[in-house]
């Protein structure tokens, strides 16, 4: 065993630092030296610090071992690693250790990430081992593979698969039961209330999702986001052809694609006029085509088989890092929410989360999700500035989108899911029922035309239970004393229902 007089790098970190790969560091690094056991997290990233008697021997076996037994798989790494590595040493190993559990998921990850199979006979007469440790991992229904007796729990396929750790945020927000809770809030609701309330609910979405783009949307645009919410069932992802529709369906028609791109493009801005600032590369055009392949086998692959809202952030967030179309990822990406979580029963039958309110109302918390995945592999994407100013990548970086750790965006996802609920979908319940109680309440004062008596309440509701004395006006017709009583009947209404939150409206919630 060997012995340093300071800490030093083991495991995967170790094994990138002795094969000089130009590769992330993995979400979680281990170190070993002298002193106790002991965990630092900074800015998402976690370094765990082992005592003496976990150091490991400083070869490919020894980092290997270490990695599968203490740290959360990161594919990306392994598939660098075993890029570089020699196949002979791993093929000792097992033969070494032929019923192995460490040995026997280096030698399934070394195949299904190389698609090289090893010189070695099939696993006999040992029990299956997991892919993916379960208190590590969130993780897909297994399957099994006969040569390893390796359970592949993975929750992609070889050309498309992030991960997705099991840390304590999602467990909470697991444990919370939050689809329990919305069908909850609907089940009480009549047909015609839960219709009303619905109908806002998918203009929300819509508004706030081109808001996240800095754009408006208005008429035949919003109309077609809306007709493609409400399909959010029907649609099929794995179907290019439905993207591509998809696509054309929400942006301007000169904007439509025919395909995925054939082009390099890139996400940044323009400062003082003249100067390009690059946020975010996307792959390369010739790496697209794979990409969303594997994207596609990824997205059928976790139908069913894992946490619906994990599923909906890797499905989601995994697309719009590709950025197969010049225009409208964003809302595809957004729209793929909706899908996911829908196909998946998370959402009550005819209900929509309006998550991207949520995520209008933390713009930075979006942008830090994003930036976890493109500052992290930023500075391992080799291009440059071509005589026509456009970004020309010139590195072989398909790998840096198909394998990464997904975990603060399944986290980010969730805490929208979380506030969508308890906000937005609580709230618009609310209103609606409140304003059908306060609307008939009012008639029976004075017997208005809907849209004044519609008006009235909604200042009414949005001033606390008064009519402010700069909107009287606009009722010249009633006396003091009418008003004062209809001012009591919506107030009655607020008090009989605490969802009601402060919030404007833009339009009323139409019975017809």
């Amino acid at each position: 065993m060997a012995t340093v007089n300071e800490a030093r790098p083991v495991g995967l970190a170790a094994l990138i630092a002795k094969f000089a790969l130009s590769l992330p560091s993995p979400a979680v690094t281990s170190i070993v030296g002298r002193g106790g056991r002991k965990t630092v997290t900074t800015d998402g990233h976690t370094t765990e610090k082992y005592s003496m008697a976990y150091m490991p021997s400083d070869d490919l076996v020894g980092h290997l071992r270490f990695a599968l037994k203490h740290e959360p798989v990161d594919l990306g790494a392994l598939a660098g690693v075993f890029a570089a590595c020699s196949p002979r040493e791993l093929e000792a190993w097992v033969r070494k250790e032929p019923n192995g559990a460490y040995a026997r998921r280096a030698w399934f990850l070394y195949e299904w990430l190389t698609g090289a199979t090893l010189d070695l006979p099939d696993a006999r007469g040992v029990a299956y081992v997991d892919a993916l440790p379960p208190d590590l991992h969130v993780v897909a229904r297994g399957s099994p593979s006969k040569r390893h007796k390796v359970t592949d729990n993975l929750l992609g396929v070889r050309a498309f698969c992030p991960t997705v750790r099991r840390s304590a945020r999602l467990v909470s927000f697991k444990g919370e039961a939050l689809d329990e809770e919305a069908r909850a809030l609907v089940a009480g609701c009549t047909p015609d209330l839960l219709r009303r309330a619905v109908s806002y609910l998918y203009a929300k979405e819509t508004k706030s999702s081109f808001e996240i783009e800095h754009e408006t949307a208005t008429g035949a645009r919003a109309e077609r986001f809306v007709a493609a919410l409400r399909s959010v069932r029907s649609f099929e992802p794995s179907d290019p052809r439905s993207l591509v529709s998809l696509q054309s369906a929400i942006v301007d028609p000169r904007y439509a694609a025919r395909g995925y791109r054939e082009f390099q493009n890139f996400v940044g801005e323009t400062i003082g006029g003249y100067r390009e600032v690059v946020h975010f590369i996307c792959p390369r055009p010739e790496d697209v085509a794979s990409l969303m392949s594997g994207w596609a086998d990824m997205a059928v692959r976790l139908r069913g088989a894992t946490d619906p809202v994990v599923a909906a952030a890797l499905t989601a967030f995994g697309f719009v890092f590709i950025h197969p179309f010049e225009d409208g990822n964003g809302r595809v990406h957004r729209f793929l929410i909706h899908h996911v979580l829908t196909n998946e029963g998370f959402t009550p039958p005819g209900v929509l989360f309006p998550v991207s309110a949520a995520i209008v109302r933390d713009r930075s918390g979006y942008d830090a999700a994003l930036e976890t995945f493109s500052r992290a592999i930023q500075p391992y994407i080799e291009w440059r500035w071509t005589p026509k100013r456009e970004v020309e990548v010139v590195s072989d970086s398909a790998n840096l989108y198909r394998y990464f750790d997904a975990t603060p965006l399944a986290e980010f996802l969730y805490s929208k899911v979380e506030e969508t609920i308890r906000r937005d979908l609580k709230e618009e319940l609310g209103f609606v029922a409140v304003y059908d109680a306060a609307m008939q309440a009012v008639r029976e004062i004075v017997d208005m035309p809907d849209r004044r008596a519609s008006l009235f309440v909604q200042l009414v509701m949005r001033h606390a239970g008064t009519l402010s004395k700069a909107k009287r006006s606009l009722f010249k017709e009633l006396s003091e004393r009418e008003i004062a009583a209809m001012e009591n009947a919506v107030r009655d209404a607020m008090q009989e229902n605490v969802a009601v939150g402060d919030r404007e409206r833009s339009t009323p919630p139409s019975s017809s």
